[in-house]
């Protein structure tokens, strides 16, 4: 249980700083002179990091052992959340945020294989896996609120200086507690692959943004070609590599290329609602930090409390109801969004926030059952990285594109009119993903299949 409790605390950081420097944006962007771009960066550079390095980070763990890339993992994490924390000016915290996003891509891969190792016993695994799960789901409700507290009580800095003792404490806990397991030096990993997807994904949404705030000028257009450039080469390379980091052999399974497509298009709403719903909170109506948190809530809280019921739903029917159901409600969600005005109260925002948090409380078991089940049980690591790296893919495109629609919260009115345009985008990509999951996922899981 100790070995558990240790590493539930380094995912839980992990992603707890998902959501928790949301809240404390405008502080940030006050206190260092961020323009929107930058403040979209603070986010993003974290989610690029780790979507373009989540694979690798899982790679190096089976080469030289899970331990000590957890340890590497929280090293790096602490260290720079501790740059976060004393950063100058907005560059010096989008450096170490991503610095932050590359310690997080060791950690989540690295700890869940500690626990897989911790735990031989299928049923005691299977337990520790469930208690790992629940501990996630409520890093998302946790981050808005303690960031709001912690905004509000020690100003924005606090946000990040509050993971240094706890990744102290945990450098001391790991090498006592954990097992050194098993390395293998022979797993090769895909180096020009990692740095393919890492420099094309951080390109694109350097296009994204940097179209939002300055229009199509010869920059944007420079982002744009090395993003295709690097998207063509990586698929070249994974078409040749020994070892590659995305095999090609499964984007030709729809079951499994439809849950992954879906997923992203999950994360890439709900965390461009998040970003342009807190600018709007603070920015434009003004609300402290602990109530823009607090204001929150229902779009997490149904996350935390759905998810297992949604899982339970998934083993008993299939993955595809709950997939369906889920994303219908968030477009109801997302479109509720289109109601509100600078002056709404909070009754008009809250049916869009909890359609959202619903809607994604029944679409995110789902969505991995639905994945995992689409390959073969001895590809369920690299299964399971790719759902991951396709969800935080989703998070860095959303910030940016939500971000570069809406624009800055300095003029109300227009920036009300660009959340309007995003409540039509959102409802629409979650209709798609409806449509996208009723035609690639099968009716009934295996599991389900065979019980029933």
């Amino acid at each position: 249980m100790a070995v558990l409790t240790v590493m539930c605390v380094g995912m839980f950081l992990v992603l707890l700083d998902v959501t928790v420097v949301n809240v404390a944006l405008p502080s940030i962007a006050a206190a260092l002179g961020a323009d929107p771009a930058a403040t979209q960066w603070i986010v993003d550079a974290y989610a690029v990091a780790i979507a373009g390095l989540l694979l690798a980070g899982g790679t190096v763990g089976d080469r030289i052992g899970h331990r000590r890339v957890v340890l590497a993992g929280l090293g790096v994490f602490g260290a720079a959340s501790a740059a976060c924390g004393l950063a100058t000016g907005p560059g010096m915290l989008i450096g170490a945020r991503a610095v932050q996003g590359i310690g997080a891509a060791l950690l989540l891969p690295g700890s869940l294989a500690v626990i897989t190792e911790a735990f031989p016993d299928r049923a005691a695994r299977a337990r520790a896996l469930g208690i790992w799960a629940g501990v996630s789901s409520l890093a998302l409700p946790a981050g808005p609120l303690l960031g709001g507290f912690l905004v509000a009580s020690g100003g924005w800095r606090l946000v990040f200086l509050v993971n240094v003792p706890v990744v102290l404490a945990a450098l001391v806990a790991v090498p006592r507690l954990v097992p050194a397991g098993t390395a293998r030096p022979d797993r090769r990993g895909d180096g020009p692959g990692t740095v393919l997807a890492a420099v094309g994904l951080a390109a694109a949404v350097f296009t994204v943004i940097d179209a939002g705030e300055h229009g199509l000028r010869p920059l944007t257009v420079v982002g744009l070609v090395v993003a295709l450039v690097c998207v063509a080469a990586f698929v070249v390379r994974e078409r040749h590599a020994s070892a590659p980091m995305l095999p090609l052999d499964l984007l030709r399974r729809p079951a499994f290329v439809g849950p992954n497509i879906a997923a992203g298009g999950m994360n890439l709403v709900v965390n461009g609602l998040l970003f342009v719903t807190t600018l709007f909170l603070q920015g434009v109506q003004h609300r402290g930090p602990v109530a823009a948190g607090v204001a929150l809530l229902p779009m997490f809280v149904p996350l935390a409390f759905l998810a297992p019921v949604a899982g339970r739903l998934a083993a008993r029917f299939g993955p595809r109801p709950p997939l369906i159901g889920g994303a219908l409600v968030a477009a109801v969600g997302a479109a509720g969004f289109a109601l509100v005005e600078p002056e709404s109260g909070y009754l008009a925002l809250l049916p869009a926030l909890a359609g959202i948090g619903i809607g994604a409380g029944l679409f995110t078991a789902p969505v991995v059952t639905a994945a995992m089940s689409a390959v073969p049980g001895e590809r369920s690591g690299l299964a399971s990285g790719i759902n991951n790296t396709a969800r935080q893919t989703g998070t860095a495109l959303g910030v940016a594109v939500f971000g570069a629609v809406a624009g800055a919260p300095a003029v109300p009115g227009d920036f009300v009119h660009g959340v309007h345009v995003l409540a039509g985008l959102g409802a629409a990509v979650w209709l798609a993903v409806a449509v996208l999951v009723a035609g690639s996922v099968r009716r009934s899981s295996p599991t389900s299949t065979r019980s029933g």
